[in-house]
Order: structure tokens, then C-alpha cells, then sequence
């Protein structure tokens, strides 16, 4: 009788540590998966003498990433202009001057390059200082939400302002073509008031509807995004 009590007893226990093992390797193989599709993607800085023949481009080349998700081989350029007179904008006086900057997604097979969004905005006619200009490392490149797809974070900052008021601030984030947006206005230092305390104004902004309906972690990267990049430095 006893002899049967500790066979039972033994089975019960070698049972209970096989099925803690299985799930013990469920669970690691889950996190072996999450792995291999990195929140950040790979991706490879190129220059112009690596862009497919088919590539046009206006303005000067910023940066040129490549990388492959399941879309394809992915191209993403961004391009600036600095000051210039572009012909195409009315200008009230001989001192006006223009500013654009863009960028271009293309997916490539072989030599062809198939462009799927452009993102364009600009200053025009500005007598004064004119910024126009992608917000440095701010690029991003992640797949948050695992699904293969790249997401391709943009930031930048336009204004025509002869003073320290803040500029307009942008982050635009493509998943494939659909567009997501916030627009504010970066945040700037002005002065101390009475009690010792900074004073400052700007740093507002205002999500797209595409945005407010998007996956939490969309909102919480892209305001992560925005407050890294907040603060105006007139250095």
C-alpha cells in the first residue's frame, strides 16, 4: 500500500514539473519572437551616388536611410532648401527670401523606385530670419506596434520671425500611407518673473484625429518624441 501512495505521489510531482517546463519554453519562445521584430528597425544611412536612377529630389540631401520591412526595400530621403528665391511664390520686396524642405518615401525593386508619400512645407517671402529645417536626430524609425511595418517618425520646425518667439513644430509619422500628425509650437525661455521662476511660452500642440484614434503607444512615443525635442536653443 505504501509502495502505491509513493508512486502516485511521484507521478503527481513529475507530472506538475513537465507541465511548469512547457510552460516555461512557451513562454520563452514568445519573448524570442517579440526579438525578432525590433522596436527599432534596422536601417542603413546612405548618400545621392546610391539612389536608383528614377529618384528626383528638390532641395539639399539632409539624410537618406534605407532599410526592409514587409512592404519591400524602403528608401526615406529628406531634403532642405536653406534660403533661396523660388519663382513660383509672389514677394513684396527685393529682401524677401523662401525656405523649403521635404522628404520622400520610395519602395524599390531593382532599379525602379516607386515614390509613396511626400511631405512638403515651407516659409514664403520672409524679410527676416527664416527657419525651415528637420529637427536634428530626430529621425525615428520603429515597428511598435510588431506588425512588420515600419513606422517613419519626421520632426521639423518652420517659422519667419524676426525675434526669439517660438517656431511651429511638427512631428508627421507614416505607417505605410497612412499619415498621422501634431502641430504646436516649440517652447522658448523669455525671461524671470518676480519669484525667481522661468518664464516661458510656446510648447503647445494639438494631435490629428488619426492620431487621437491610434494605439496608445503611437500617442506616448510621439509625445515622448516631442517633449525630447521641445526646448527652442538660440546657441
Amino acid at each position: 500500500m505504501k509502495k502505491i501512495i509513493i508512486q502516485i505521489l511521484f507521478i503527481v510531482f513529475f507530472s506538475s514539473c513537465k507541465s511548469d517546463k512547457k510552460e516555461e519554453i512557451t513562454v520563452t519562445l514568445k519573448d524570442a519572437q517579440l526579438k525578432e521584430t525590433p522596436f527599432y528597425i534596422n536601417r542603413k544611412e546612405i548618400d545621392s551616388t546610391q539612389f536608383p536612377a528614377s529618384i528626383k529630389y528638390e532641395g539639399f540631401v539632409k539624410n537618406a536611410f534605407q532599410w526592409k520591412d514587409k512592404l519591400g526595400d524602403n528608401i526615406l530621403i529628406t531634403t532642405e532648401t536653406g534660403y533661396h528665391i523660388n519663382k513660383k511664390f509672389e514677394h513684396e520686396s527685393d529682401n524677401s527670401s523662401d525656405a523649403e524642405l521635404f522628404a520622400y518615401h520610395y519602395i524599390v525593386s531593382g532599379n525602379n523606385a516607386k515614390q509613396t508619400w511626400r511631405v512638403y512645407d515651407y516659409i514664403a517671402d520672409c524679410p527676416v530670419d527664416i527657419v525651415a529645417s528637420f529637427v536634428k536626430n530626430s529621425f525615428k524609425l520603429t515597428d511598435i506596434n510588431r506588425n512588420g511595418i515600419a513606422e517613419i517618425w519626421l520632426m521639423y520646425k518652420t517659422v519667419c520671425h524676426g525675434d526669439i518667439s517660438p517656431c511651429n513644430m511638427k512631428i508627421i509619422m507614416y505607417e505605410g500611407n497612412q499619415k498621422y500628425a501634431i502641430r504646436g509650437e516649440s517652447k522658448v525661455a523669455v525671461g524671470i518673473d518676480d519669484n525667481g521662476k522661468k518664464q516661458y511660452i510656446g510648447g503647445e500642440y494639438k494631435m490629428d484625429e488619426n492620431f487621437k484614434k491610434s494605439p496608445k503607444a503611437f500617442q506616448d512615443f510621439a509625445q515622448k518624441l516631442w517633449n525630447d525635442n521641445l526646448m527652442e536653443n538660440w546657441d
